[in-house]
This record gives C-alpha cells, sequence and structure tokens, in this order.
C-alpha cells in the first residue's frame, strides 16, 4: 500500500517535501494536488514509472503526457518558444492550462507524440507542486488522475488512496482540488487554439488566434 502524506496546500512541510522528492528519484510513482485536478506524476527520465502510468491509466500510444515546469525559463529547455509564444505563456503561467508545444532536443523520444513531436507543458499555481520542482530542480512527468473505469474525476485525496493505493508508491493528501481540468492550447502553429476550455479562462487567447 501507497504512503499518505498529509501536506499543507499554502505552507508546504520542507520535510514531507523532500521525502516525496527523493522518492520520484528513487523511480516512485505519485498522485499529487495542482490547481485543477489531481495527477499522477513521476520521474522524467524514468521509463519504469511511465510504463507504470501508461498501465494504470490504460493509456494509447500517442498520449501527449505533460511535462509541468516551475517557470517560464525551465520550460524554454523542454519547449520551443518564439517571442508571440512566450508572451502568451507569460501573461498566463503559472495558471490552470496545459499548452501543447513543440518540443526540444532535450525532451525524451518515449515522451513525445509520436507523429507530431510535441509535448504537453503545464505550469501549475499551487504551492504543492510548485514546492516539489523547487526540490527536484527539474520538471516532473504528469499526467491527470482518472481512471479508466470511471467517467468522472475524484477530487478527495483519501478516496484516489483507496482506490489506487496499491498501484502508487505515494498519495499526497494537498485538500480537495475540484472538479475541472485544465484548458488545453495548442501553440505550434504559433498562435493559440484552444483543444479544451476548462478552468483557464480563455479570453486571453481570442485576439492571438486565427
Amino acid at each position: 500500500m501507497s504512503q499518505y502524506f498529509h501536506i499543507h496546500p499554502q505552507n508546504p512541510q520542507p520535510r514531507l517535501i523532500r521525502q516525496a522528492a527523493e522518492l520520484l528519484r528513487n523511480g516512485g510513482l505519485i498522485v499529487y494536488p495542482t490547481d485543477s485536478l489531481y495527477a499522477f506524476g513521476c520521474h522524467i527520465g524514468d521509463k519504469a514509472a511511465l510504463e507504470r502510468l501508461r498501465k494504470i491509466r490504460k493509456l494509447h500510444a500517442n498520449y501527449n503526457f505533460s511535462l509541468v515546469c516551475r517557470d517560464l525559463s525551465e520550460i524554454s529547455t523542454y519547449a520551443q518558444v518564439d517571442n508571440s509564444v512566450f508572451r502568451l505563456l507569460k501573461a498566463t503561467t503559472p495558471g490552470p492550462y496545459t499548452f501543447i508545444l513543440n518540443a526540444s532536443k532535450e525532451v525524451p523520444r518515449r515522451l513525445l507524440h509520436p507523429k507530431r513531436k510535441t509535448i504537453g507543458i503545464r505550469v501549475p499555481n499551487h504551492p504543492i507542486p510548485q514546492a516539489l520542482l523547487r526540490e527536484l530542480g527539474e520538471p516532473l512527468l504528469s499526467a491527470t488522475f482518472s481512471l479508466p473505469d470511471r467517467e468522472d474525476p475524484i477530487a478527495d485525496p483519501q478516496e484516489i488512496h483507496d482506490a489506487i493505493g496499491h498501484a502508487v508508491d505515494l498519495v499526497i493528501d494537498g485538500q480537495g482540488c475540484g472538479y475541472e481540468p485544465t484548458t488545453i492550447v495548442d501553440l505550434t502553429e504559433g498562435y493559440p487554439q484552444v483543444l479544451r476550455v476548462g478552468k483557464g479562462d480563455i479570453k486571453i487567447f481570442e485576439n492571438d488566434s486565427k
């Protein structure tokens, strides 16, 4: 059965954040809170943890994983960002958005969309993942927490632990996250194309879209 950490949603305890980061470095798969839904997370370079995630969620080969980044400078390491894209990212991060971007050579091949060579990018506005990212010093490979046999998201961390505790290494209880996913915006063409309307406001993209 997985570990279960109660981490304060506004003032994360450094000791627990260090333990969670060490678990990730050692190949662990975790569930953690974000500014939208709960999410799965694992180390960007760990193939075994990635395969565990694929198996739990029954993900198809074309699934676009996300890299959860700390800030804009980290995004530019893993994605191709021109001036217009940079301005949009600066105006909307951190926040409840997932951006589809053309990946840089720093992104492991197994994480890319096999045809488009793209990657999802997130900068969450939540103290717990931000603290984790600072401790890790690199992005977190992530996918929204959902289960293949359930249509509705689970927002309660104890319910998540009851449902999936046997298959992950840690569930972080950062209190409830709500039921609304991120807004997904494709920026691969240099202008925004909203693919899914979620928690993030889309008005900022209307003047830049074609």
